[in-house]
């Protein structure tokens, strides 16, 4: 399928590695993963070669979330974004769009930084490497929490989406992946890690106190499309202080405030499951570059057995509408 738009697509600067610790992770895989991060020529050869029309950029993870000190936070979120705007969306303009980055460190700030990249910069929303650092590197902040609702106040008049992306979970909730640390990132914690924020949100009473606001999951929805529902039925059996302040069914959340992408999937039976649950309209294509391959993800959707109404939506029809997205004819 030609014209495709992708939406977890990673970046970093040269002077800003924002990927953390990866000990876990085979050398020379991650060598040229952060080779490829850096890169924007190259990228746009792969998207040439592999149908891809549009690519929404991102500071990879743990990206700003990851700095303990906020006024440390809010500068270099400052930096990130204008460093993108003017490596990518200038040079660009038909090619790339970008995700801010933000210090939710200071929930106000993160505010302001969101509104000067979306009215400035022509930011097509943010993407947040889950919960934020406090203090040090033990302490978090989630997204649910009271003094991050302001926040979301600002995000809903701006009516932009919000792709809430995984990070490693907290060093001090490790114990159960000793042993086993090839299980803390994409392979397992992530989902594990970003399904539980996802429910958070969803229980928190958020989306009745907003209810235009619009979140993005990639990895098709971090196994919420068949795990929800398992949530929701046992939750009419638990005492009703111990499930946060949500007024509708979990599952009218994930279908109306939500929306997930293929990222790093290419399964077609989990395809088909999500499909059933949310439906064709609420899903979107994404790759994960350069985690994973552009060749790899692409070859399986565009010959993966679902109707060809249902592709077009997914592979762009879906985030044309979302993020006001004009088709360009790709010159290769």
């Amino acid at each position: 399928m030609e014209g495709k738009i992708a939406l977890e697509e990673h970046w970093e600067s040269p002077d800003f590695s924002a990927t953390g610790s990866h000990d876990f992770t085979d050398a020379q895989y991650f060598e040229a993963v952060q080779k490829r991060l850096q890169e924007f020529d190259k990228r746009i050869q792969d998207m040439n070669k592999n149908g891809i029309e549009t690519s929404i950029l991102s500071l990879t993870q743990p990206g700003i979330e990851g700095i303990t000190d906020p006024e440390r936070a809010i500068k270099l979120a400052k930096q990130m974004n204008d460093y993108i705007a003017e490596h990518a969306l200038s040079k660009y303009p038909h090619r790339f769009k970008a995700f801010a980055a933000l210090p939710l460190q200071d929930p106000k700030a993160a505010g302001d930084e969101l509104e000067r990249a979306v009215n400035e910069l022509g930011f097509s929303g943010t993407l947040i490497n889950g919960y934020s650092n406090i203090g040090d590197e033990n302490t978090a902040q989630y997204l649910d929490e009271p003094q991050v609702w302001p926040f979301w106040e600002r995000v809903e008049k701006l009516g932009v989406p919000v792709y809430l992306h995984p990070r490693i979970p907290l060093p001090n909730q490790q114990r159960i992946y000793e042993g086993y640390e090839g299980l803390l990132g994409s392979a397992w914690g992530f989902g594990v890690e970003t399904a539980m924020h996802a429910i958070r949100l969803i229980l928190s009473g958020l989306f009745d106190r907003y209810p235009n606001l619009t979140i993005i999951l990639g990895h098709l929805g971090e196994g919420l499309p068949f795990t929800l529902p398992r949530v929701e039925h046992r939750l009419r059996h638990q005492r009703a202080e111990t499930h946060g302040n949500h007024q509708k069914a979990p599952m009218e959340y994930l279908r109306n405030n939500f929306y997930l992408t293929t990222s790093g999937v290419f399964r077609t039976q989990a395809l088909l499951d999500t499909l059933l649950e949310v439906g064709a309209d609420r899903i979107l294509f994404s790759v994960d570059y350069p985690y994973e391959s552009m060749e790899e993800i692409s070859s399986w959707f565009d010959s993966c057995p679902i109707s060809e109404n249902d592709r077009l939506k997914i592979g762009s029809e879906n985030a044309k509408k979302l993020f006001q997205l004009d088709s360009v004819k790709v010159e290769k």
